[in-house]
């Protein structure tokens, strides 16, 4: 494959040479997830089993000045940032095409997870438990100023012991600024934050103030699922949520839960982004419930009471749909790459 094509615009960053992977040291095997501009495959680097994220490079110089300068935000973000309930980031190449790769977690999505749950739910403790996961991984990204956007169960994934969740898919993420203005309709309906719109018809590409606080509202709404293992907005289709909630302060209800907890959601989901907490007083608030259900004797893994939220040296998180595909019933398949036959991981350079 030829090198890519020059075009105007946004320069793809020089790559740290501490992070850029030679091609030749990357094998391809079944793709594993397809977003809109990216396919992820299940792979091998350097004998590590990773996934393989390569994007999509565009029909048109425009399309290709956008992708090149969302890769290089991307990588960048990713090299920035280390903790553990984020996908850690392994490295990436721009060469004969752009690629990221990332640890590959087995356990799926939160999604998928939860779908094989019901109509059961999680003990609350262990709900609260994956919640202060999320909290931390969210509270590491605004601490270097980083804004997610696109924050919904799709995007969280789980290790293969079922116990860890960690956030994923930094594509639509941004750094945060006072004065820059942010395109709108960002993320996905359903999850998203009322001042994400400005009109009724939700014009696309609109323009408008926003900050990290638009995090905090799918925090609450990825809690209230996690607590009802429901569809939140149940009958409604995306479009109509998200009207709901910006145009009429739908939420749902939050009436079954208990005090403490109910006061944790609706203040992350209030109107005014600046009523809503940060993730550091949201941490504290579900610790204080954890200690009023088992003051002695914590319901919840000890590794959620321990501070991992220092600003740590790069090595950081990942991707979207990094997981591999489950059967029917769940399950992932164990041994998925030791019982492939002797050739099956195609080289890099050959799927081009």
């Amino acid at each position: 494959m030829s090198d890519l094509p020059h075009v105007s615009g946004p320069p793809i960053n020089i790559l740290d040479a501490k992070w850029l992977i030679d091609p030749n040291h990357l094998f391809v095997g079944p793709k594993i997830g397809e977003g809109a501009h990216a396919k992820v495959y299940e792979g091998k680097c350097k004998n590590q089993t990773v996934a393989i994220k390569m994007i999509h490079k565009g029909e048109t110089p425009e399309d290709i000045g956008k992708r090149e300068a969302q890769f290089a935000r991307e990588v960048d973000m990713l090299s920035r940032v280390q903790h553990n309930n984020l996908v850690k980031f392994i490295g990436a190449c721009k060469e004969p095409v752009m690629v990221i790769v990332t640890e590959l977690l087995w356990g799926g999505t939160l999604r998928k997870y939860l779908l094989n749950m019901r109509p059961g739910c999680l003990d609350r403790s262990v709900a609260v438990g994956f919640a202060l996961d999320i909290a931390r991984a969210m509270e590491c990204l605004h601490s270097h100023g980083i804004i997610h956007r696109d924050f919904k169960p799709e995007n969280l994934l789980m290790t293969a012991d079922y116990k860890t969740v960690k956030l994923a898919d930094f594509g639509l993420a941004r750094e945060e600024s006072l004065t820059e203005m942010m395109t709108a309709e960002t993320g996905t309906y359903r999850w998203m934050a009322p001042e994400l719109y400005s009109t009724v018809t939700l014009r696309q590409g609109e323009k408008k103030h926003y900050n990290h606080k638009v995090d905090a509202y799918s925090f609450a709404i990825v809690l209230w699922e996690l607590l009802h293992n429901k569809m939140p907005f149940e009958g409604m289709s995306n479009l109509q949520a998200a009207y709901a909630a910006a145009f009429k302060n739908v939420r749902p209800s939050a009436e079954d839960l208990p005090e403490e907890l109910a006061t944790i959601i609706t203040s992350c989901w209030q109107e005014d982004p600046n009523a809503r907490p940060n993730f550091s007083q949201i941490i504290q608030m579900l610790l204080n419930y954890l200690y009023t259900i088992s003051p002695s004797e914590p319901s919840v893994p000890p590794r959620i009471f321990t501070s991992e939220n220092a600003v740590l040296p790069p090595d950081s998180p990942g991707t979207r749909s990094l997981m591999p595909v489950r059967d029917d019933t769940g399950d992932t398949p164990k041994a998925m790459m030791e019982d492939k036959p002797k050739g099956f991981f195609l080289c890099f350079n050959q799927c081009y």
